[in-house]
């Protein structure tokens, strides 16, 4: 077992001679410094709050999108997750607002998660916010926004988005 763990760490257990006490190092095994990959992701330097940020922009669902290798999400909207009721539609009428458009985020001083609240907007001065809400894929979030988009939600959008309401009222399903 002694021996094992002696090859295990680099060493030649063989002796010069009748004492077996000896351990003569093997010089076969250099160690070299790992190289990393190239592929792997580099965190982007922190952003400070109330700066803006432009670029094109990678949807990921109906209020988070990627700036520049940065997470951000929508301000004072909330849309359906993915895998609930009307989530893909909303993450795709995203896409189609956002598509081929360079993207303005200003950003806020609050973070949700792992991403960077901002308020963005199309190059014509568009709030994206707005524009979902209005299209009916998404819920104004009166605890975030004051109810700065209350008033552009169609009629019934709350009994068709009923699970993104009911996250707002503190009932999880």
């Amino acid at each position: 077992m002694f021996r094992f763990l002696l090859r295990l760490l680099g060493f030649s257990t063989r002796s010069r001679s009748t004492n077996r006490s000896y351990v003569k190092p093997t010089t076969h095994l250099v160690r070299q410094p790992i190289a990393v990959s190239p592929h792997k992701q580099v965190k982007p330097a922190p952003i400070a709050p109330g700066s803006t940020l432009r670029g094109k922009c990678y949807v990921i669902d109906g209020d988070t999108i990627h700036i520049n290798s940065t997470r951000i999400r929508l301000a004072g909207i909330d849309a359906p997750e993915l895998e609930d009721p009307w989530g893909k539609k909303a993450k795709w009428e995203m896409v189609s607002i956002c598509k081929g458009n360079v993207i303005t985020a200003k950003l806020a001083h609050d973070k949700s998660y792992d991403r960077i609240v901002a308020t963005c907007f199309l190059p014509d001065g568009t709030d994206i916010s707005a524009e979902l809400v209005r299209r009916g894929l998404a819920l104004d979030w009166a605890k975030f926004s004051g109810g700065k988009y209350r008033h552009l939600e169609p009629a019934g959008v709350r009994k068709k988005l009923w699970r993104v309401a009911a996250k707002h009222q503190g009932k999880y399903f």
